[in-house]
């Protein structure tokens, strides 16, 4: 007889279970890779720039490394030879930075937003140079963290950069302004424990410094300072910021600057330095610390006016060795000292008009060596000399004479002195 056929289900259950597993293992296998492959297409699709209705290219950074698909420095690659406006949308909450990213060079417009919340830029692991390198007009950063820089966190060395809602911290300049560039506006960002704040070769049309928060710089939060002066006649307009002990809030030679609406609290040696040509300080409260207020050395030219200064340990105003420098409508109550005139120009000299000076510790006024035109002042319950003169002599050479000229000021009955007068040790001047 022949043999009957049995059908293999009914004859060998273990093949039927085995095909079964490897059918499953070989489904399984597709779609893992599958998967795979949509995660990398997808990824390099998040790292290609998008079209937004507008025009605008948008790439995203969804890798904090230094280098790689979808990191900081393969956006930049990507927007520098964009042919429309570029977006680069930080999507991480911390970028690690180890070596040198390319700069910014599209000069169609590339804006940087942090939308992770605290967003930070670390930059700790680079050895030299800025961490941003802003070579190409019309770029803005928006709420970006840079912290740990061993040089600037952002060189800006063209026209029309904008920050603003960002933080840079622990860096030795936060934000560093070339001599070319211009139209630059750092407004509404803090900068805590740098060496310097923010830095300017020289000043630039259009440039404002507007509503930041400046605390703890070792060295100034406002660096303005070349060898000569600036042959710019834009001012760069420093307003309505908030200085927080540093050791100088703002630091002006020879770059015009204005100086205005700010609060210095708590400077540990000057709230505002100016030396050279071209500052104004303007309608600024200053209060707290052991420092002196506002300091003009050797300056020409200089405005000092309508500033309210209260609790300082030191001079609300010092003048020294300047010129033509003017101090107006100034408001001191509280301070170590109120005004004081030293080594000044005598052929150009500088005014003191209708200043109030309410209960200095020490003198109202002090003119050393120098020859001011006071004018139209009040002096208020000093606690030694209303107005102090004196004349200076050095070690080794001729006395410098203090003949300060006096119009109609308001000292009340406190003591006016004069000190080292031909043949006086003590006077009073009316």
């Amino acid at each position: 007889m022949a043999a009957e056929k049995v059908p293999p289900e009914a004859g060998d259950p273990g093949r039927t279970s085995s095909g079964r597993r490897a059918t499953v293992a070989i489904v399984a296998f597709v779609v893992i890779v599958a998967i795979a492959v949509l995660g990398r297409w997808y990824a390099m699709q998040r790292a290609q720039p998008e079209r937004s209705n507008a025009k605008v290219a948008l790439v995203h950074v969804t890798n904090g490394g230094d280098r790689g698909p979808g990191t900081l420095r393969e956006a930049l690659f990507i927007v520098a030879g964009a042919t429309n406006p570029s977006t680069i949308s930080i999507d991480v909450p911390q970028v690690r930075v180890e070596t040198a990213l390319p700069a910014f060079v599209n000069g169609r417009g590339v804006r940087v937003v942090g939308q992770a919340s605290g967003v930070q830029i670390d930059a700790q692991g680079l050895a030299s140079g800025p961490v941003l390198d802003i070579a190409g007009p019309n770029t803005s950063i928006e709420g970006i963290g840079i912290i740990h820089c061993p040089a600037a966190a952002v060189l800006v060395r063209a026209a029309h950069f904008h920050l603003a809602r960002s933080h840079i911290e622990s860096c030795d300049v936060g934000v560093d302004v070339a001599e070319n560039a211009s139209d630059t506006l750092l407004e509404r960002s803090q900068f805590r424990n740098d060496r310097i704040g923010i830095r300017f070769a020289a000043s630039g049309r259009n440039t404002a410094v507007a509503s930041n928060e400046f605390s703890d710089n070792k060295d100034a939060s406002v660096w303005a300072v070349r060898s000569a002066p600036d042959s710019h006649d834009a001012a760069i307009n420093i307003h309505d910021n908030k200085f927080t002990g540093d050791r100088i809030g703002v630091v002006a030679g020879n770059v015009p600057v204005l100086v205005q609406r700010n609060d210095f609290i708590n400077a540990r040696e000057a709230d505002v330095h100016l030396v050279g040509s071209g500052g104004v300080v303007r309608g600024n409260h200053i209060s707290g610390g052991s420092s002196m207020g506002v300091v003009a050395e050797n300056a020409n030219g200089a405005v000092i006016e309508d500033n309210e200064i209260e609790g300082l340990g030191a001079y609300g105003v010092m003048v020294r060795g300047s010129s033509n420098t003017l101090v107006r409508a100034n408001k001191l109550h509280n301070c170590g000292y109120g005004l004081a005139f030293v080594l000044g120009d005598a052929r150009s000299a500088s005014t003191a008009v209708e200043n109030t000076i309410i209960e200095p510790k020490f003198n109202g006024i002090d003119v050393i060596g120098d020859s001011p035109i006071l004018r139209h002042n009040q002096v208020l319950r000093p606690h030694a000399y209303a107005l102090h003169v004196e004349d200076f002599q050095p070690p080794d050479g001729q006395k410098v004479r203090a003949q300060p000229f006096l119009d109609s000021n308001d000292f009340g009955n406190s003591p006016v002195s004069r000190t080292g007068a031909a043949g006086a040790g003590q006077s009073h001047l009316r």
